[in-house]
């Protein structure tokens, strides 16, 4: 008796997590695939790709990139390789695109840490998070090109963007 007590406390408790941390009026996303995080040779931690539909392309609807990092990371490297892939993958890409702001907005991670990157596509927003905490929100019509750093022609990790996507 006990026992179901504490298994509907817990469930009550996770149910009211969840509906805090989901934006009003966002999509439900379904985890597509996750895969390792490369780095050169090195392993770094792992990436879960989520999206309305795992079928359909990643650019037409809300997703979300999870990262879990293994290793510590400085922020230099994540706002160095960011501007790098943009620049090779979003066209007419200058210093002053709103996509800048997301980059802005990173800092240094430690093993354990949770990047979640949350693409709303109804509402044109992306939400940058450092395990839960909010480190930005921006509104933009091509705020999603964000994602090609890893989906696009030239991206981060082609190995990546493959596993993910497929």
């Amino acid at each position: 008796m006990d026992l179901t007590l504490q298994k509907i406390a817990l469930t009550l408790m996770a149910t009211a997590i969840l509906a805090v941390n989901v934006p009003a009026g966002a999509a439900t996303l379904k985890k597509c695939n996750t895969a390792p995080l490369i780095v050169t040779t090195k392993n770094v931690g792992q990436v879960s790709y989520f999206a309305e539909n795992c079928e359909k392309a990643w650019d037409t609807q809300s997703i979300q990139l999870d990262f879990a990092y293994s290793y510590d990371i400085p922020e230099w490297a994540f706002k160095r390789a960011a501007t790098h892939f943009l620049k090779k993958n979003v066209a007419g890409y200058n210093p002053n695109m709103a996509l800048n702001q997301i980059t802005q907005w990173y800092k240094p991670v430690k093993k354990g840490d949770l990047y979640r990157l949350n693409y709303q596509h109804t509402a044109q927003k992306m939400t940058l998070l450092l395990n839960q905490k909010v480190l930005g929100k921006v509104s933009d019509t091509q705020i999603n090109q964000y994602f090609n750093i890893w989906f696009g022609a030239t991206p981060f990790n082609a190995k990546l963007k493959q596993q993910l996507l497929n």
